[in-house]
């Protein structure tokens, strides 16, 4: 066997690994690139919002059924069920949907190693 340049091989492998990391990047400029990330999101903000609505709404009309208090417990969980489904929307929007306690590193959430515990 005969000898080869330790320089050449790891230059070599350098390249492919360029060549391989390229290729598992999505093409940013593409027709619809992000397209489905963005409809994902809009779906998932609305039903959040319209969920919210609804369990709040329903949990009043349970409590005017059970305590008698029309329409007074219908109009506090409703405004509550929108207050929540607000609070949904703006944690889903800003990327606050963690574990409590953990905040995104600098990197973003994909990136390993990019969680850190919150000294809060």
């Amino acid at each position: 066997m005969g000898e080869s340049d330790p320089g050449e091989s790891l230059k070599e492998l350098g390249g492919r690994l360029d060549r391989a990391r390229r290729a598992q990047q999505p093409v940013s400029n593409a027709p619809g690139a992000g397209t489905s990330d963005a409809l994902a999101k809009g779906w998932r903000v609305s039903i959040e919002l319209l969920a919210a609505i609804a369990v709040g709404g329903f949990v009043g009309w349970a409590v005017d059924k059970g305590l008698g208090t029309r329409p007074w417990g219908m109009i506090i969980f409703f405004v509550l069920g929108v207050a929540a489904g607000m609070w949904n929307v703006y944690r889903a929007v800003t990327g606050l949907g963690m574990a409590v306690g953990f905040r995104r590193g600098p990197g973003g959430a994909d990136a390993p190693g990019n969680w850190d515990e919150d000294e809060d």
